[in-house]
């Protein structure tokens, strides 16, 4: 049972991998009109019902979002969720291999370029994640994202680290997250994780973007071989050409205490957006570590099943590297801890909050 923790857990383990993104406050409910129950009236009066709200809610989040947080839950509450963990794990460990390497062997025959062995594998992770989540649905999530853009442009999109389901939650509900008129995206991961066979598969197949760095744990502070920066620049300025957006993870590694706020905060997606000329998008998770803890001693120890996903809209260019870490550091610090939206959230983001 340790070896199959280990082997699962080298697949969750991102520690440099991330996403990046409304109009009426989710946290009150809608009622719907008697035009629309009828539309939803099947043909024996029952009302049909989509099968992801059985676990996830959308909303637009323009105004400021309240928590959904939830108490400690029960011990058999507990057990139960931590099943529906483990079978997820143990499905995608099965499911990535057998829908990834017929893509493999079409790219190898020549049948297929590479940036369609990339976007096919994409897609290929996200339906695997969202329907294993679907059919083992673990956690409550709600997701919560600006208005879609009709014409999206090419974006950085940056996120916190709380849990090591954090990549898979992201690919599952990334359709809902960002909107269907959306450009793919290429995610910026720590090359040691490649020794893990899963996912060593797909961050290939999807032509994710890694860099080195020396493993010196979770909690502890990150040493970067800047000797992978100029490929890692190559590889991003390739992507954007492509037609894909890049995802960071500015902490860099795994969060052990969301709760108290972020870790140290690199400006690497700054300088990437000044070099690129590329706007920056924010996105907070809260609540995914209740789930998986980064903290072995914690592990799989469940204590809560809310997951709450907040896509920031688009913000005023940052002037400097200090006013991305400042802003990065205060929205999606307290989103993280928190499971909702800082008070003068927008003032970090319009800019006007250096203008005091």
């Amino acid at each position: 049972m340790n070896f199959f923790f280990k082997l699962t857990g080298g697949i969750l383990l991102l520690s440099h991998s991330g996403y990046g993104f409304g109009l009426t406050d989710v946290s009150q409910p809608q009622v719907p009109s008697s035009r629309t129950l009828l539309r939803e009236l099947g043909p024996d009066n029952k009302r049909r019902t989509q099968f992801h709200s059985l676990h996830e809610s959308v909303g637009f989040g323009e105004k400021a979002v309240k928590s959904n947080a939830d108490e400690n839950i029960n011990s058999f509450k507990g057990a139960l969720a931590k099943a529906g963990v483990v079978s997820f794990i143990a499905s995608m460990c099965i499911a990535l291999p057998v829908t990834l390497y017929p893509i493999l062997a079409l790219y190898r025959l020549n049948i297929i370029s590479k940036i369609t062995k990339e976007r096919c594998s994409l897609r290929v992770g996200q339906f695997c994640s969202r329907w294993l989540m679907r059919i083992f649905p673990f956690a409550n999530i709600r997701v919560v994202r600006s208005k879609e853009q009709e014409e999206p442009v090419p974006t950085i999109w940056v996120c916190n680290h709380t849990s090591m389901l954090d990549v898979f939650l992201l690919l599952a509900v990334d359709k809902r997250l960002r909107g269907t008129n959306k450009r793919q995206i290429k995610i910026i991961y720590w090359k040691d994780l490649e020794k893990n066979p899963v996912t060593r598969l797909l961050f290939t197949m999807c032509g994710f973007i890694s860099v080195e760095m020396e493993d010196n744990g979770n909690g502890n502070k990150n040493s970067y071989k800047t000797s992978s920066f100029r490929a890692l620049l190559k590889d991003t300025k390739q992507a954007f050409d492509d037609g894909f957006d890049i995802g960071i993870l500015p902490e860099g590694q795994l969060n052990i205490s969301p709760e108290n706020g972020l870790q140290p905060v690199f400006p690497g997606a700054y300088t990437l957006a000044k070099m690129s000329r590329r706007p920056i998008r924010m996105l907070g998770i809260h609540g995914l570590n209740k789930l998986w803890h980064a903290d072995e001693k914690v592990g799989m120890n469940v204590t809560g099943r809310k997951v709450s996903i907040r896509a920031y809209p688009p913000g005023r260019k940052f002037e400097n590297a200090d006013q991305f870490v400042a802003a990065f550091r205060t929205v999606i610090g307290h989103y993280g801890a928190n499971g909702e939206d800082l008070p003068d959230w927008k003032e970090w983001l319009d800019g006007t909050a250096w203008e005091k």
